[in-house]
């Protein structure tokens, strides 16, 4: 894949050796991240973080990212803060913003609106995510996650056992992680989901044409049982066409220390993709495994950044020179290894 001057929007777009050299430029970054030292690399580069769901993490971290290697951001939050609200089209507002910037992130509710939009502008675009359909970024960071986890017992992401639970019909992260899973070896993938929130036909087809091992359970213990990666999701619920169905499913499926102590190896790895539904009528992912070792929620947010870090190096083509912008850090940076 040629990074330089692309548009990332789809997972598509990878193969295993490209989403490998996107780790392993976020491994060079992690002394920017954590403090450690500061860049001024793209000192004078704008992003603007076009935003038109609710979103906290991918919108700050991407922000934060660009902000880490010296550059600014301009955000758009909602669609009546712009002119998409007085009937502009994306194609309009792709021109015109891509005159104000250096790269765009782009979320938007509707399905392939992120291509149509990159297809107008005259910078890199990347998607934040566009409906039920992708969320690259995403499934990179989550893929990150899980090499990171599993290098500590000396593993590598072939021949990964993994439970995919919860909505797996509208959650875009899963659907773009799964694409990704495809590029590595006899991987084992448990799906828990009711039949109506089952995993797309076509993605578990993918899976399976890659040599994969795909089985479905709507029982949690069953599917989470000897496996190295619990993967949790919410109900989509934005997704539903209205909140009655959505309620439908909520809480169908949730993990306590209980329940993973009984069905699960001590070092079975916790992740999510967050937000995690804390409500009582839903609580997917319990408090009370808040101080699980193996939770990695937390780390995986972290490294979101670093991700998107090594995205943005890429696309403007600053890897080889973030070094030589470094300086030291002069403020308090806390315990980031908490």
């Amino acid at each position: 894949m040629q990074f330089v001057g692309s548009h990332i929007i789809s997972v598509d777009q990878f193969s295993r050796s490209a989403a490998d050299q996107v780790f392993t430029v976020a491994d060079q970054l992690r002394p920017y991240a954590q403090r450690e030292k500061m860049t001024r690399v793209l000192e004078g580069a704008i992003l603007s973080n076009m935003f038109f769901e609710p979103s906290t993490r991918t919108r700050v971290s991407f922000g934060s990212a660009f902000n880490l290697l010296g550059g600014e951001v301009r955000e758009t939050t909602e669609v009546k803060a712009s002119s998409l609200a007085k009937g502009e089209s994306l194609y309009d507002t792709a021109r015109v913003l891509s005159g104000y910037s250096d790269v765009i992130v782009m979320r938007h509710p509707e399905a392939g609106s992120v291509a149509e939009f990159a297809e107008a502008s005259r910078v890199p675009v990347i998607n934040g995510g566009d409906g039920a359909n992708e969320h690259p970024s995403q499934a990179l960071l989550d893929l990150y996650t899980m090499r990171t986890e599993m290098q500590a017992s000396g593993r590598g992401l072939d021949g990964l056992t993994i439970a995919l639970i919860g909505d797996l019909k509208f959650g875009r992260a899963v659907h773009s992680l799964c694409k990704l899973l495809s590029y590595y070896a006899n991987i084992t993938l448990k799906l828990i989901a009711p039949p109506e929130l089952t995993l797309p036909a076509a993605i578990s087809a993918t899976l399976q044409a890659a040599g994969h091992t795909v089985s479905t359970f709507e029982n949690l213990n069953d599917g989470i049982s000897g496996v190295d990666i619990i993967y949790v999701t919410r109900t989509q619920e934005e997704r539903f066409p209205s909140q009655t169905e959505a309620d439908k499913y909520r809480g169908l499926f949730r993990l306590n220390q209980s329940v993973y102590t009984q069905n699960c190896a001590p070092n079975t790895v916790i992740m999510h993709p967050l937000p995690r539904d804390s409500r009582d009528h839903a609580n997917e992912l319990d408090d009370d495994l808040n101080e699980n070792p193996n939770l990695a929620i937390f780390r995986q947010t972290d490294n979101g950044m670093l991700v998107r870090m090594a995205l943005f190096a890429l696309v403007l083509d600053v890897v080889d020179q973030v070094d030589v912008h470094a300086k030291p850090v002069s403020w308090y940076v806390g315990d980031r290894a908490r």
